[in-house]
């Protein structure tokens, strides 16, 4: 791709976030805290970004996923 081609793909933030907000994203991690090999604190940390009517239609399975697997 040429350099004058990538920049026409350039988005602006607010593009970005409509973006995510309208697919919404997931974030996940985990956090441990220890001190000399000896676990003391675990946080597990699940976060969803997405809209209220994008999370209102996976909620009740409106908009399923490609892929997605009943739990």
């Amino acid at each position: 791709m040429t350099r004058a081609a990538a920049e026409a793909k350039d988005i602006t933030m607010l593009e970005l976030l409509d973006r995510l907000l309208d697919q919404g994203v997931v974030l996940a991690g985990d956090i441990t805290i220890s001190v000399a090999d000896v676990d003391l604190i675990f946080v597990g940390l699940k976060v969803m970004l997405a809209s209220v009517e994008r999370a209102e239609r996976l909620r009740w399975g409106l908009d399923r996923a490609p892929g997605a697997i009943d739990a």
